[in-house]
């Protein structure tokens, strides 16, 4: 029986209320009065249920589906602005031992190079990253007790917030690991990290345990129950996630909902973010076998649904995506993109092998160049951290945003740590466009108070003064 209150995955995630919900979307995706009452109901700026939801996704109706895009930019204005959260990924570690279909870090692989960081790797890796000017990473490991202990990745996350190197430092750490234990949680959240990030790639338990045929990751209610033992161990920000491709997109969009609406019923604070990768080709793995790939089109239509039914959610799309894709989806609900990113161990500080990676990279572009490309097309690139940095974590963040006044401090932070990486790092054509968004943007700080200080501080980093935050 389907019980969001639950925290038993198989109720929280309740497969005959999935199928239910697609079936009376499908039902109903005629009926306009009702569309538009939800459309309307945006308004309000609070979401939408995974069956309001799943309706608007059903829909084809031409009007309608024009108005969602429209409240979907607009909620993206409300929320957001034009601030798009930059980072990147680090992959510490490709050993693993779980059989994902998908994955060509899965155990059966045997000519796929493997490969652990050691502490002075990852220092190497870091000082690349922070030479392009990144301040947020997202750790990334496959699972292997013995080749990738929890108390590695705790080292490694000491080693890289230790890391100083010319005016870099990387001031968040978010982790995408294996599920773990409640008490491996507490050791993640004493160590500081951000976000703990960790995709469902399907909420189909049935095919989820054809997808992961061995190893700890065949177990689909540890893996589902995952996030509540992580805010259990005092982690109060995660990031959910499907793989589309894997499974009927209907399916894993409704289950994706449902996971949201679990983590507020029962913590009170939904997902610090939601991620939306797209299947794609890596060494021994073919996408094409899959048949449940998604359309660009389509695509678009998911990340605007979601932009409105879950208004306070941050929506990550990676470098799976091409640069046309990714402009397409920023638009109506996507507030963070990764830049310059590398999918293999050990690929900033030295060439990337390619059959190392554990996904072929469609937008490879330099972070300069994706910053360069965001400012022309109006958006401020943030490297802001401030938030993890000052405690507004978990229900303290989700409250001002809600309120809509968490936007008072990120536009100020967004200017300024732009302003730092265009001293520290930017090519000259991309000095000068961040410079002149700079100037636009900080007079139309709304409290004159805080627009004073931000030109104060814009004007101290001009004599080489660094890390200023509201």
């Amino acid at each position: 029986m389907y019980d969001k209150y639950s925290k038993k995955a198989t109720e929280f995630i309740d497969d005959q209320e999935i199928r239910d919900t697609i079936a009376w979307a499908e039902e109903n995706k005629g009926n306009l009065e009702l569309i538009n009452r939800i459309i309307d109901k945006t308004d309000e700026l609070k979401g939408l249920s995974h069956r309001e939801a799943a309706l608007l996704l059903c829909c084809e109706d031409e009007h309608a589906l024009k108005r969602i895009y429209e409240q979907a930019t607009k909620i993206k204005q409300e929320f957001y602005g034009n601030r798009i959260v930059m980072f990147a990924p680090l992959y510490l570690s490709n050993y693993c031992v779980n059989g994902c279909t998908y994955c060509p870090y899965h155990a059966k692989n045997k000519h796929i190079p493997r490969k652990q960081l050691s502490q002075e790797e990852i220092r190497r890796e870091v000082i690349a990253l922070q030479d392009m000017g990144h301040k947020r990473l997202a750790l990334e490991t496959g699972e292997d007790p013995v080749n990738c202990p929890i108390e590695y990745v705790l080292e490694s996350i000491k080693t890289i917030y230790s890391i100083k190197h010319k005016n870099g430092a990387i001031r968040r750490v978010n982790v995408n690991i294996a599920a773990t234990t409640v008490e491996n949680y507490r050791k993640l959240k004493e160590a500081g990290i951000g976000t703990y990030i960790l995709f469902q790639e399907t909420y189909n338990k049935e095919q989820y345990e054809l997808l992961h045929p061995t190893g700890p990751k065949h177990n689909y209610d540890y893996h589902t129950e995952a996030m509540d033992r992580a805010m259990e161990g005092g982690i109060d920000d995660v990031g959910c996630g499907v793989l589309f491709g894997l499974n009927l997109y209907k399916y894993d969009f409704v289950g994706l909902l449902m996971h949201a609406e679990h983590l507020e019923a029962v913590h009170g604070v939904g997902p610090h973010t939601i991620s939306v990768p797209r299947l794609r080709n890596a060494d021994d793995i073919d996408a094409s076998e899959f048949k449940n790939g998604i359309s660009d089109e389509l695509f678009q239509k998911i990340v605007a649904i979601l932009r409105i039914a879950v208004p306070y959610t941050g929506l990550i799309v990676s470098t799976r995506e091409s640069q046309k894709s990714r402009e397409m989806v920023i638009k109506y609900g996507v507030s963070q993109i990764s830049g310059g990113s590398r999918t293999s161990v050990g690929g900033y500080a030295e060439e990337e092998e390619e059959d190392s990676s554990q996904f072929e990279v469609s937008d490879r572009r330099t972070l300069d160049q994706v910053v360069n490309w965001l400012l022309r097309l109006g958006y401020i690139p943030s490297f802001c951290t401030a938030c993890y940095r000052l405690g507004r974590t978990g229900d303290r963040f989700m409250s001002l945003v809600k309120q809509g006044e968490i936007k008072n401090c990120c536009l100020p932070n967004a200017l300024m740590t732009l302003k730092e990486y265009a001293e520290d790092y930017a090519s000259e054509d991309t000095y000068r466009l961040a410079i002149e968004m700079i100037k636009k943007e900080a007079q139309d700080i709304p409290n004159e108070q805080v627009r004073q200080t931000v030109l104060e501080h814009l004007h101290d980093m001009d004599g080489g003064m660094r890390d200023f935050r509201f």
